[in-house]
C-alpha cells in the first residue's frame, strides 16, 4: 500500500471514530490490523496522545535522599569502598540511607562506577566439595610466590584458610617449598585451633608439598582428613585461590620485590591481622572472618536486620518486598559436584 493510501486509511479510520465506530472495527473494514494502523500513524509522524504518569512512583528518593547517598558515598570515609561495604558499616551504626542496590544505580548514572586499582572484573568461580557448618570444620591450604629482589628467586607463602569462616588460621613464610614446612605449619595451626581427631577436613590441590610423606604422615597423627583437587582443576581450591587474589590485589601490596623474608613477614602479619579483624568478607554476609569464627556475627547480623525492619516501618513506600536478608550463612559447600556437572553440560552445548 501506498504512502497516500495509508493516509486516506487513516483519514477514513479518524471519520469513523470521530462518528462514533470503534477502532478496531473501523480497521477490520479496510481488512488491516489495529498494530498496522498504529504503525502507520507512528511513520507518518502522529503524536502519541496517550498520558504518562501524573507522578512518580511512591518508593522514588526525592533530590535531597539522593544528594546525601552521593555524599556518604564520595566521603573521605567510604570514597574508596563499593556500596557492598558501605551499608553494612552504616548498618552496624544503626544509619540506613538507601538499599545497595540504590548506591548502586545512583553511582552508575554519575558514572561513578569502576574497577580502580589493581582489582580486575569479577569472574564466576566454582563451588567446592565438601560441607561445614561450622567453624574448624573444612580448611582449605597453598602456597603462592613472593618475588625476591634476586631474579629467578623467591619466598613462599603458606597460608591456611577455614572455609566456613574464612578465617587464616595459620600461615609461614620460606625459602622454599617442602612437606616438612607445610606439616609443622599444619601441626602448629592444628594445635592453636584445639583441633581433636576426625574432626578436620583439609583440602589442597596435588602439589609435592601437600602430597609429600611427612605431610600425609603428620595428617594421619593428627587425625585430620585429607583432600585434594582434581588434576588440573584449579577452581576446586577456590578458597585459597580468592584469598591469595585478594592479598595481590591488595592497594598495599608491594609493587616492588621483597628485600628479604623478614619484609615478607612482616608484610603478610599486617595482611593477615587487617583479613581476619577488619575486612567485612561478602562471602559471610560482610562480617570479618574472626567475628565469625568466634560466633559474634550472630549478634552483628540481628542489630543490622533489626536496623532495616526500623527504617521500613518508618517509610514502607521504600520497600516492595522484604528488606535485605542479613541472616547468617548456614552451610558453605566446597566442590558442589552437581554445580561443576552442570557447568560442563552448559560447555558441552555451546560447543556442540
Amino acid at each position: 500500500m501506498s504512502t497516500q493510501e495509508r493516509k486516506t486509511a487513516i483519514e477514513l479510520i479518524e471519520k469513523a471514530v470521530g462518528e462514533g465506530a470503534r477502532r478496531v472495527s473501523a480497521c477490520r473494514c479496510l481488512n488491516i490490523s489495529l498494530r498496522t494502523l498504529q504503525r502507520w500513524e507512528m511513520e507518518n509522524g502522529a503524536n502519541d496522545k496517550r498520558n504518562g504518569p501524573i507522578k512518580g512512583p511512591g518508593n522514588a528518593l526525592s533530590e535531597q535522599e539522593r544528594a546525601l547517598v552521593m555524599a556518604v558515598a564520595t566521603s573521605p570515609e567510604f570514597q574508596d569502598l563499593p556500596p557492598s561495604q558501605i551499608i553494612p558499616m552504616l548498618a552496624d551504626t544503626g544509619v540506613y540511607i538507601a538499599s545497595e542496590s540504590t548506591f548502586y544505580r545512583i553511582l552508575r548514572e554519575e558514572k561513578m562506577l569502576a574497577h580502580r586499582g589493581k582489582t580486575a572484573e569479577r569472574t564466576t568461580r566454582r563451588i567446592e566439595r565438601h560441607s561445614a557448618t561450622g567453624p574448624n570444620q573444612v580448611w582449605s591450604w597453598d602456597i603462592t610466590y613472593c618475588r625476591s629482589s634476586i631474579r629467578g628467586q623467591f619466598f613462599y607463602l603458606y597460608l591456611i584458610i577455614d572455609v566456613w569462616s574464612r578465617k587464616i588460621v595459620g600461615w609461614a613464610v620460606h625459602e622454599s617449598e617442602d612437606s616438612f614446612h607445610a606439616a609443622s605449619l599444619i601441626r602448629e595451626a592444628a594445635r592453636r585451633e584445639s583441633i581433636d581427631e576426625e574432626q578436620l577436613i583439609l583440602h589442597s590441590d596435588n602439589g609435592g608439598p601437600m602430597k609429600g610423606a611427612t605431610m600425609l604422615a603428620t595428617l594421619q597423627n593428627l587425625g585430620i582428613v585429607p583432600s585434594f583437587s582434581r588434576p588440573r582443576v584449579s577452581n576446586d581450591n577456590a578458597f585459597s585461590e580468592s584469598l591469595f587474589g585478594t592479598m595481590k590485589t591488595q592497594p598495599k601490596y608491594p609493587n616492588k620485590p621483597f628485600e628479604s623474608i623478614v619484609s615478607v613477614e612482616h608484610w603478610v602479619d599486617e595482611f593477615v591481622q587487617w583479613y581476619n579483624e577488619d575486612h567485612l568478607h561478602s562471602g559471610i554476609k560482610f562480617v570479618t572472618p574472626s567475628d565469625r569464627h568466634n560466633g559474634k556475627d550472630i549478634m552483628i547480623l540481628k542489630n543490622r536486620k533489626h536496623v532495616y525492619e526500623a527504617a521500613k516501618a518508618s517509610n514502607p513506600c521504600r520497600w516492595s518486598l522484604d528488606t535485605r536478608n542479613w541472616n547468617p550463612i548456614d552451610t558453605v559447600v566446597l566442590n558442589d559436584r552437581s554445580f561443576s556437572e552442570k557447568k560442563e553440560e552448559v560447555l558441552k552445548r555451546k560447543s556442540a
